[in-house]
């Protein structure tokens, strides 16, 4: 698994990766240039009740490893150009599983065997365990 999400998170991003406008359009910029990418099987978790990581996951498949690269190299620029220079990016140089921290919003692109295989939609579109104490 890349390392972005591994280890503790603050709860409140650098002020570097905050939209001025909120994360809704920052995802919404994210979710346009997958598609200019022509990242496939996109996906969108809400997760901002489930974790302190962010307020967004998206999840999305290339095609093959090359296209992986292409994918995540692409939104990476558009980052750059918002000004979102200081997102992170883990995964690149194999490109079967890339992430791009950009704070409240976490992209994951893999290719679809991969995909497959950790599940993401599933592990956090599941409800939260109540906090009840059992006996």
């Amino acid at each position: 698994m890349p390392g972005a999400l591994e280890g503790a998170r603050k709860s409140t991003p650098p002020a570097e990766l905050v939209s001025p406008h909120g994360s809704e359009a920052l995802l919404d910029h994210v979710l346009a240039w997958l598609d200019e990418a022509k990242a496939e099987n996109v996906v969108t978790i809400d997760i901002k009740e489930k974790s302190s990581i962010g307020d967004y996951m998206v999840i999305a498949s290339g095609r093959s490893d090359r296209h992986v690269g292409a994918v995540a190299e692409q939104v990476q620029r558009k980052l750059k150009d918002e000004g979102f220079a200081k997102a992170r990016i883990e995964g690149a140089t194999h490109c079967d599983w890339v992430v791009i921290d950009i704070g409240d919003i976490i992209v994951h692109v893999f290719r679809p065997e991969v995909r497959d295989f950790y599940n993401l939609e599933k592990m956090w579109s599941a409800e939260r365990p109540s906090d009840q104490l059992t006996h």
